[in-house]
């Protein structure tokens, strides 16, 4: 009897001795695992959250495998959904981008764009890269460039400093532009070297009195910077038009207040306007004093809602010479905006870039100013399609701030507006911020714009043209109510190219 229980005794005391050297192995992995992830800088939120962070990656690769017994939510996902958020983040990490099994997009909904293939597409030989634009002939120093797909308006305050400079960075690597946002210029969008679009917003951040107005001097400053080639001044955007920039006044550290010229800790809240604007005649003026004062390209984004407004615009440009046109205008789609909004604007207001986008290139070129004038746009184009899209509805350039904010990394918490975004893109909290490296996030900024720019001359050389900027609204086709589709060029027709001398 003793003998059995001395027996038991030892196996117990074994299985004791087991378990602690499994708890201690255990622990030992945990600890290496958490100074691996906060050590490396490829992923913000390991860094930011080690060890509990992997769970996430386990969570979202079984995902692939469990969705097809419970639910299939690759698609259905808002703002952006999982296979629109994929396609960056694997653009961004310059992986491979094919998918198999067949397309998850349903082609059915009204709606619905797709491009119809050439039966002769583009050979590789006769692929060219995407044509020069210059932007601005009558300014003192107009602006050429190839790049078609750039970083729309992004403040330093509504994102954070790692952000900025990784933008920066990235923008510089891939040649593209980088939009300032309406906060004004810092230091860090200069670090990269890259080509600047500064935003003028109705707050004048960076370049206002203390009372109110230009400061001219300010103007100059920012012009004499040879990094910033345009200014854009807001007239309205996606996120909420009629209304003007909001950043919460936990986002307005001293840095931030000290750019904008602000109080620390207190609400940014822009005016709904430009007081000084209350007539086409007026923003042409604003626009043509900017120009002439900083003798760079100058021109305003918009959401379009009253598209009549276009229509006066080109009269009044018409009355006093096509060289007092705006160089380009930005149309921001209803949909777009990336910081705090109230729902009721950003639910409900403005025209979605689907619609308006035809619609004011029409009226360009029904009054001959198509080519004088040239035409950005921005709201949720992240991926190839979209981009497409819009050079087959008459588009020049395509911006975008959501594409480049998943490139740096953003996992869509809708958080941007708590100052507690988990991947340190729009927090202030230095650590959330500490996993964001500038470095590391630069790379994934280029190589989504790089790969951006090789996917749209892809479904180029499909449609049978060399460049992205050869597509044509034949190009592209929509699905009707009906079920059929019709060419955008039936949909909406392009009027007769009407000489700006007549």
């Amino acid at each position: 009897m003793s003998q059995v229980s001395d027996f038991v005794l030892g196996l117990l005391q074994l299985l004791s001795y087991l378990f602690v050297f499994a708890v201690g192995v255990g622990a030992l992995w945990i600890a290496v695992l958490y100074v691996r992830d906060k050590t490396q800088t490829e992923s913000t939120l390991r860094r930011n959250y080690p060890v509990i962070a992997r769970f996430r990656y386990l969570f979202e690769h079984m995902g692939e495998f469990l969705r097809q017994y419970f639910f299939a939510l690759d698609r259905e996902e808002l703002p952006f959904n999982r296979a629109e958020r994929s396609w960056v983040y694997r653009a961004a990490k310059n992986v491979d981008s094919t998918v198999a099994f067949g397309s998850t997009r349903d082609l059915r909904p009204t709606g619905t764009i797709y491009f119809v293939n050439c039966p002769f597409p583009t050979l590789e030989k006769d692929a060219v890269e995407p044509s020069a634009v210059t932007i601005g002939p009558y300014a003192k120093h107009p602006y050429t460039t190839d790049s078609f797909f750039n970083i729309s308006g992004m403040s330093y305050g509504a994102i954070s400093i790692p952000a900025v400079r990784a933008l920066s960075r990235g923008a510089k690597k891939a040649g593209i532009w980088m939009n300032t946002g309406e906060g004004g210029l810092s230091p860090y969008h200069l670090e990269g070297g890259a080509d600047i679009v500064f935003q003028i917003g109705t707050g004048k951040f960076g370049v206002r009195k203390p009372e109110g107005g230009f400061d001219e001097d300010k103007l100059r400053e920012v012009a004499a910077h040879d990094e910033v080639k345009m200014f854009e001044l807001k007239l309205s955007q996606g996120a909420k038009p009629g209304k003007g920039g909001m950043l919460p006044g936990e986002k307005v550290t001293e840095e931030i207040a000290r750019i904008r010229g602000l109080e620390v800790g207190k609400d940014a809240i822009s005016p709904n306007r430009h007081p000084e604007v209350d007539s086409v005649a007026d923003l042409l003026d604003m626009l043509n004093y900017v120009r002439d004062l900083t003798g760079k390209p100058i021109g305003f984004k918009a959401v379009i809602g009253a598209y009549g407004f276009f229509e006066d615009l080109c009269e009044e440009i018409l009355k006093r010479g096509i060289e007092s046109a705006p160089d380009f205008i930005t149309i921001d789609s209803a949909d777009g905006g990336t910081g705090a909004a109230p729902m009721s604007l950003i639910d409900n207001m403005g025209m979605p870039l689907r619609e308006s986008l035809p619609l004011v290139v029409d009226v360009l070129i029904r009054n001959g100013l198509r080519d004088r004038i040239k035409v950005c746009v921005s709201g949720k184009m992240i991926n190839p399609s979209e981009v497409a899209w819009a050079f087959c509805a008459g588009a020049d350039f395509v911006n975008s701030a959501r594409g480049f904010m998943f490139a740096l990394g953003c996992i869509q918490a809708l958080q941007c507006n708590k100052n507690t975004c988990p991947t340190g893109i729009t927090t202030h909290n230095p650590k959330l911020q500490y996993g964001l490296d500038p470095t590391n996030k630069a790379e994934r900024v280029a190589y989504y714009a790089k790969n951006m720019r090789k996917e749209v001359g892809i479904i180029a050389h499909s449609c049978g043209v060399s460049e992205p900027r050869l597509l044509q609204r034949y190009h592209a086709r929509t699905v009707l109510d009906n079920g059929r589709s019709v060419a955008l060029s039936e949909l909406f027709p392009e009027p007769e190219n009407k000489s700006a001398a007549e």
